[in-house]
């Protein structure tokens, strides 16, 4: 599995999760892999020809902007969104959150189309989808 972590969560986190899972999937960050300030459509267009990537994301622009709702949704990503209120939570506790999905998150996007997006709530292992 090949987790892209956007601008918008730590890269301390993104470290984190590369490390912890190392050998079993390909954690990167948005910042590492396109530089700061990347524009949404542009990595969106690359990750989704470069293939098969899931992308962490606490961005939720990306699911209202209709170009970038559209780019996303007919791209070949699956998108994992924090909610607001984990989002709003200390790096420590959105780490914490991640990691006890983790495993209905790898789940999730074994059954779902590329294009398909969700929301990591405070509460329990399901996913809202977007």
């Amino acid at each position: 599995m090949k987790v892209m972590v956007d601008e918008c969560i730590s890269p301390y986190l993104a470290r984190a999760l590369r490390e912890l899972f190392a050998v079993d999937h390909q954690v990167a960050n948005i910042r590492d892999h396109f530089g700061p300030g990347v524009k949404d459509l542009t990595w969106i267009k690359s990750l989704s020809d470069d293939g098969e990537w899931i992308v962490l994301s606490a961005d939720r622009r990306i699911t209202r902007n209709k170009a970038e709702m559209q780019a996303f949704k007919s791209s070949g990503l699956i998108g994992f969104f924090l909610s607001k209120s984990v989002y709003q939570k200390p790096m420590h506790r959105q780490f914490m959150r991640v990691l006890a999905v983790w495993e209905s998150l790898e789940k999730q996007a074994t059954l779902v189309r590329p294009g398909a997006m969700f929301e990591i709530t405070e509460r329990g292992d399901r996913f809202r989808q977007l």
